[in-house]
C-alpha cells in the first residue's frame, strides 16, 4: 500500500462526491455549507445518494439539533407565519414519515396539504441510498436500514402498505442469486490484524456458522490462530466440548442466573477462561445489539447459540414460537432506500418515475419536485425543527424550523413527530415531565455502515472470503461483499473482474468497564462525533490491505471510492434482559408513556416502538395518523 494512499483517496472522493467543493468547505461554516445545499435541492445537479465521503448524519444536518439539545439554544419563533397553512406537518423524511404522510393522504384525500420536513439533505432517514460511478457502471448500495425483515410476520397494516407501494416480497426469491455463495466458494473468515495480534492472519471462521454445525471439531482451525496456547484450548474446549456449571439448579433457577450473568463473565467467572480468549469473543454481538457481550445476558447468548451454549439449549426452546422460517433474501439494491423511494413516488409521482418495485432500483428521483407549491404533499431537505407547540386556542400547531440558517414558521392542523426520539422533549415545551422521562431511557444505538467501491473482488474469490470479522478491530468490525441482488434491470457482478461494494459495520462501544447498553450507546455516539473521514478510511485501506494483499489486492489500483454513513443516531433502542426488566419489549416499557399523543401532536417513530425494524416504523406511523383522525373537527 502506497504511504499516500489515504490522502489520494480522500482527494478523489471529495472531488468527485461533493457538490459544496473544497474551496467552499475550506472556508464556510457547516450553516453556510448547509444553506448553500439548500438553495441546490431545486436545482439539476443536486443528488445526494452520489455523494461520497463522511455521509449518514453529515455536516450541516445535526448542528441546529444540537445547539438545542446540547447548548439549550432557542431559536427565534417568526412572530408571523412565514409558510402556508397545511392539514399536516411531519417531522422526519425517514420510514416512518413518510408513511404517516401517506397513510394521511389515504384516509383524507389526494389533496390534502402535506409538508414533510426533513433535517438530512436526502430523505429516508437511515434508509439510505449510495451510488458510485466505477468505470460507467453505477453500483448502488444501502448506506443504513438494510432489509425487509420477516415480513410473514408483519401486522395487517404494515403488509398492506407494502403491497400498496407494488412491492411484493415473494419476487426477491427469483432476485438474490441464492447460489451465489457456493458458486464461488465463498465463505467467512478471521482477519487478526498485525495491529492487534503478532501479524497479520487471514483464517477460516470456526464461529461464523457455529449454530449449524454445534460440536464440531474445529481444532485445526483455531491452532492457526495468532493466540496463546492457552486460549487456544479454551476455544476447543468450548466448541468441542461445552459444559455446564449450573447443573445443579433448577430450569427456572438456571434462567435467572443466566439473565444475571453477561456473556463475558460466564466465561470468565464460571468456565475460568482468560481474557484473550473472551475478548476473540466479545464483540460478535454487536451487529446484532451495537454492543458486544460484556454488555448482555448469557441467557440471550444461547438465544444467539453463542459457542458452548449447548447445554441451554432446551431452556430457551419454550421461547420460540412456531413462525414461517423466512430467510434473509428481501433486500433493494439499495436496501430500504427502496421503500422510501417507492413512498415518495406514491406521495410526489413525478419525483420517482415508474410504477413497479423493478423499476424504482434504476429510477432517478428528481429532487428539484419535492418541494414543489403546486404538489399536495412537499418533502422540504436540509430543515430542522427546534419549536413544536400548540397555538393558544389549541386548534392548530405551530412548527419552528430552521433551513438554510434563517427560522421559519408553518401552521398545522396536526403534527406527527417521525424525528428521532430523544430530541422531541427539546423542542416540544408541552411534554409532561412523565413523558420527558419515559422517552429520556432510551437512546439510540450508533453505527456506521460504509460502503467501499472496488474494481473488481478478484481478491476475495482467490482467498474463497465472502465475509470478513475482525476481533479487537478499532473501527470496522466486519466486512462484507454487498448482496447479490439483481433486478429491475440492475444487474449485480457476474464474475470476479466486474466491480462490486463491499460493505463494512463499526458500532463504538466503550467494552469492559461494567457498563450499560444505554451506557455504551452514549459515550458511543460522543465518540463517533469526533471521528473524521480521514480516520475511517486509513483503517479501512490497513485492514484491506492486511486481509486482502496476499492475494494481490491493491488499495490504489482497486478502490473506487468510499462512503462513511455514520449514524450517532442509528438503530432504535431494543430491551434487553441484562441490564432491562425481563418483560420490557415492543408492548410493554417506557416508549408506550413516551409516545402518547399530546393534542393534536402525535409521535411515530421506530423508537416509539422500542423495534428497530421496518415494520416497527411503519405500524408507529399507522398509530399516529390513527390517533390525529380521531381528533379530526
Amino acid at each position: 500500500m502506497s504511504k499516500n494512499s489515504s490522502l489520494n483517496i480522500s482527494r478523489r472522493d471529495f472531488i468527485n462526491g461533493c457538490a459544496l467543493g473544497i474551496a467552499a468547505g475550506a472556508t464556510l461554516s457547516p450553516m453556510e455549507l448547509l444553506a448553500d445545499r439548500t438553495v441546490a435541492q431545486t436545482a439539476g445537479p443536486y443528488y445526494p445518494p452520489s455523494l461520497t465521503g463522511l455521509r449518514g448524519n453529515h455536516a450541516g444536518a445535526f448542528e441546529v439539533a444540537h445547539s438545542v439539545a446540547w447548548q439549550g439554544k432557542k431559536w427565534r419563533r417568526p412572530k408571523h407565519q412565514t409558510d402556508e397553512l397545511y392539514d399536516l406537518v411531519v417531522v422526519g423524511g425517514g420510514i416512518s414519515g413518510l408513511a404517516a404522510a401517506y397513510y394521511y393522504q389515504q384516509e383524507q384525500s389526494q389533496t390534502a396539504r402535506v409538508l414533510v420536513l426533513e433535517n438530512h439533505d436526502d430523505f429516508g432517514g437511515h434508509a439510505k441510498r449510495n451510488e458510485f460511478n466505477v468505470g460507467g457502471k453505477t453500483i448502488i448500495g444501502y448506506g443504513g436500514s438494510q432489509s425487509i425483515d420477516g415480513p410473514a410476520s408483519y401486522s395487517k397494516e404494515a403488509s398492506a402498505l407494502l403491497k400498496s407501494l407494488a412491492i411484493d416480497t415473494q419476487r426477491f426469491y427469483k432476485y438474490f442469486d441464492d447460489d451465489f455463495y457456493s458458486r464461488w466458494k465463498l465463505d467467512g473468515a478471521l482477519y487478526f490484524d498485525k495491529r492487534k495480534f503478532s501479524q497479520d492472519r487471514l483464517i477460516a471462521d470456526p464461529f461464523r456458522d457455529y449454530s449449524d454445525e454445534p460440536n464440531a471439531d474445529h481444532s485445526a482451525t483455531i491452532r492457526k490462530f495468532p493466540i496463546s496456547q492457552k486460549a487456544q484450548e479454551e476455544l476447543i474446549g468450548l466448541l468441542t466440548a461445552p459444559k455446564d456449571p449450573f447443573k445443579n439448579l433448577s430450569p427456572s433457577e438456571k434462567r435467572n442466573k443466566l439473565r444475571s450473568l453477561s456473556y463475558i463473565d460466564y466465561l470468565q467467572q464460571h468456565l475460568r477462561f482468560s481474557k484473550e480468549t473472551a475478548d476473540l469473543l466479545r464483540d460478535r454481538s454487536v451487529g446484532f445489539w451495537g454492543v458486544g457481550w460484556d454488555a448482555l445476558s448469557t441467557l440471550e447468548a444461547a438465544r444467539m447459540s453463542m459457542p458452548g451454549m449447548e447445554p441451554f439449549a432446551e431452556l430457551i426452546e419454550s421461547e420460540y414460537q412456531a413462525e414461517d422460517d423466512e430467510p434473509y433474501i428481501f433486500h433493494f439494491p439499495d436496501g430500504n432506500a427502496g421503500i422510501t423511494r417507492a413512498l415518495i413516488r406514491q406521495l410526489i409521482p413525478q419525483a420517482v418515475p415508474g410504477n413497479t418495485m423493478e423499476d424504482l432500483v434504476t429510477a432517478r428521483a428528481d429532487y428539484g419536485l419535492l418541494d414543489q407549491a403546486s404538489s399536495p404533499t412537499r418533502i422540504r431537505l436540509n430543515s430542522t425543527a427546534v419549536d413544536v407547540r400548540h397555538t393558544t386556542d389549541e386548534s392548530k400547531v405551530d412548527v419552528t424550523y430552521v433551513t438554510g440558517g434563517q427560522v421559519h414558521r408553518v401552521r398545522a392542523k396536526h403534527v406527527v413527530m417521525a424525528c428521532y426520539n430523544n430530541i422531541i422533549p427539546h423542542i416540544c415545551p408541552e411534554l409532561p415531565t412523565t413523558q420527558r422521562e419515559a422517552i429520556a431511557y432510551a437512546t439510540k444505538v450508533p453505527l456506521v455502515y460504509t460502503n467501499i467501491a472496488l474494481r473488481n473482488w478478484r481478491s476475495f474469490a482467490e482467498l474463497g472470503m465472502d465475509h470478513l470479522t475482525i476481533p479487537k478491530a478499532d473501527l470496522h468490525q466486519t466486512m462484507s461483499l454487498d448482496y447479490p441482488v439483481s433486478m429491475g434491470g440492475y444487474e449485480f457482478a457476474k464474475n470476479p473482474d466486474e466491480p462490486i461494494l463491499v460493505h463494512a459495520t463499526y458500532a463504538p462501544t466503550v467494552p469492559d468497564q461494567g457498563l450499560s447498553a444505554r451506557e455504551q450507546h452514549r459515550l458511543g455516539r460522543h465518540k463517533l462525533y469526533q471521528l473524521t473521514f480521514a480516520e475511517f478510511e486509513q483503517s479501512l485501506l490497513n485492514q484491506l490491505d492486511g486481509a486482502l494483499g496476499r492475494a494481490g489486492f491493491d488499495v490504489e489500483r482497486d478502490v473506487a471510492g468510499i462512503t462513511v454513513n455514520r449514524w450517532p443516531h442509528g438503530y432504535a433502542y431494543e430491551y434487553n434482559d441484562y441490564s432491562d426488566p425481563v418483560n420490557w419489549g415492543p408492548d410493554n416499557g417506557p416508549h408506550i408513556q413516551g409516545r402518547a399523543q399530546i393534542g393534536r401532536i402525535s409521535i411515530a417513530n421506530s423508537d416509539a416502538s422500542a423495534y428497530a425494524y421496518v415494520n416497527g416504523a411503519i405500524d408507529a406511523a399507522h398509530r399516529a395518523v390513527s390517533e390525529q383522525l380521531g381528533r379530526m373537527t
